[in-house]
């Protein structure tokens, strides 16, 4: 099984996502954690903790996870204890510029490249 610990639903990746995650087995979403910015560094260690755990009890053979900074490596270093691969995904990033109403409008379109192991 392949969790998906992202912002990013599965269901809008690209092909290319899909199928290298698929390469771990069924791939299953897990929304990222919402981290309040007024969080202590304990409050969000507990959060890794309590998160750890619920995707632990899913036995994933490998883990995507991208989010906030500070949950993202408490949850990266307790998965990697467990055994368990952690990845993120590296993209190449198109910025397409356009003038609405006189103001710059940028849109970023990511391109999946590959999967990187932490």
């Amino acid at each position: 099984m392949f969790i998906n610990y992202s912002h990013h639903p599965s269901a809008q990746w690209g092909e290319a996502q899909l199928e290298a995650a698929r390469v771990y087995g069924e791939v299953v979403d897990i929304p990222f954690a919402k981290v309040k910015p007024e969080a202590s560094s304990d409050e969000v260690i507990a959060l890794a903790e309590a998160e750890t755990k619920k995707i632990l009890e899913k036995l994933p053979k490998a883990v995507l996870c991208q989010g906030e900074m500070v949950l993202t490596y408490h949850l990266v270093r307790l998965l990697k204890q467990n055994g368990v691969r952690v990845l993120c995904a590296t993209t190449n990033r198109h910025i397409d510029e356009t003038i609405v109403d006189g103001k710059t409008v940028k849109q970023s379109v990511f391109d999946f490249v590959q999967f990187r192991e932490y």
